[in-house]
């Protein structure tokens, strides 16, 4: 049977497609140590299990296709308090992060229309990019660099007359750089400059870890038209399994277009949006406890990663992710050895390899990311097991 073109060109996610083998380590009884999946272990705010106990309607009904109005307003009010002046027409509820992504990239490309995106870069937006058509255009960044790409005369020369979009994400998935607010006043003037829509994934924004004030691309209305911020509750208030994520721009008429799609799939979960209202009462406290426990983790797996020999990584400024370079050749081949064939007292560790963050064939081969969502002490467990397995494989290689 046939299977398009568009679904062919697209991967398997390096997060995720190492989970059969997983199982079967498991299976066989060794404990694995997941560094591979973003999904933190801080507790969800009762506020959001509380609306939904306190659910009292007689029928589960559909939601509003552009979100429940209460969410609406609560995303609203948050950034208010960011200082931004949003209309409830600015805003579409999604189900994730993820939808708003899809739907943004099947309203904005056609087939062959470029976006050019910082790589290393979130391997979903390969699968959104692609589904709808569309190129990726890579920026490279490298490891001894930081990952940093905001150069104005980078992102110029890759403009050609089918660029649609700049993609960028701050803080970093999956480098954890932070954009300076200069940096994104540059970023501001390519886009309008060129007339191109600039999309900003601020899913991370509240981890950041130097003590600057939360930045926003909606801070810049003269790129109205321009700009696009994609959010979400997954990472901010640690409820991944909510699914609900906002599509945020004053581009009214891009955002008729989206909403095409949102009356298409009729409507994210209600359940999931009571909750998610829910959320954006909680205090800001919460916020602070939460950036607190991820800085000490960073700072953990940053001490150990470079106790090892060979291992390149800059210290990540926001978010909950790093990437590193390992001395190995493919981390592909390395991640899946060290679920089939190696344990250091019943215990191994997983990652994410790099090469599905780019896109430009070959790059990131050797190189891995890592979610520091675990606990201390797991952590720290976890990057031995990271340094035991390295030795090992490369012995085995005669390295």
């Amino acid at each position: 049977m046939h299977i398009s073109e568009k679904a062919q060109r697209c991967e398997l996610s390096p997060m995720r497609k190492f989970h059969p083998y997983a199982v079967e380590a498991v299976r066989q009884g060794r404990k694995i140590y997941h560094l591979n999946i973003g999904q933190p272990d801080i507790p969800t705010p009762a506020a959001f299990f509380d609306a939904v106990r306190g659910f009292a309607d007689p029928v589960l009904a559909y939601a509003a296709s552009p979100g429940e109005p209460a969410l609406v307003e609560a995303v609203r009010d948050y950034y208010a308090k960011l200082n931004i002046p949003l209309d409830a027409s600015d805003i579409l509820i999604t189900t994730g992060g993820s939808e708003a992504l899809l739907m943004l990239m099947l309203s904005i490309l056609d087939p062959g229309d470029e976006v050019i995106v910082p790589e290393p870069f979130y391997p979903n937006y390969n699968t959104f990019i692609r589904a709808a058509g569309g190129v990726i255009r890579p920026l490279h960044t490298a490891p001894e660099d930081g990952y940093r790409y905001a150069d104005r005369a980078r992102f110029e020369a890759l403009i050609n007359e089918r660029t649609r979009a700049l993609l960028i994400t701050s803080p970093g998935n999956p480098t954890g750089v932070v954009l300076h607010p200069q940096e994104m006043a540059m970023l501001k003037d390519v886009a309008t400059d060129h007339g191109l829509y600039l999309i900003s994934d601020e899913v991370y924004r509240e981890f950041i870890y130097d003590g600057e004030r939360l930045h926003t691309m909606l801070e810049f209305a003269d790129a109205a038209e321009n700009t696009v911020i994609v959010d979400s509750i997954s990472k901010r208030f640690s409820a991944c399994g909510a699914r609900v994520g906002a599509l945020i721009s004053r581009n009214r008429e891009l955002m008729q277009q989206c909403l095409k799609f949102c009356q298409g799939r009729l409507s994210v979960a209600t359940m999931d949006q009571v909750g998610a209202a829910a959320l954006y009462g909680v205090e800001s406290g919460y916020f602070a406890a939460t950036r607190d426990e991820y800085r000490r983790r960073r700072d953990t797996v940053v001490r150990k990663l470079r106790e090892i020999p060979g291992v390149i990584c800059e210290e990540p400024k926001g978010a909950f992710y790093l990437m590193a370079a390992l001395p190995v050749d493919d981390a592909d081949a390395f991640q899946r050895w060290l679920l089939t064939d190696f344990s250091d007292r019943g215990e191994t560790v997983m990652f994410a390899p790099g090469e599905g963050f780019y896109a430009t064939p070959g790059k990131g081969r050797s190189e891995i990311r890592i979610a520091y969502i675990l606990c201390q002490k797991d952590l720290e467990r976890a990057i031995d097991l990271l340094a035991l397995g390295i030795e090992a494989y490369n012995r085995r290689d005669g390295v």
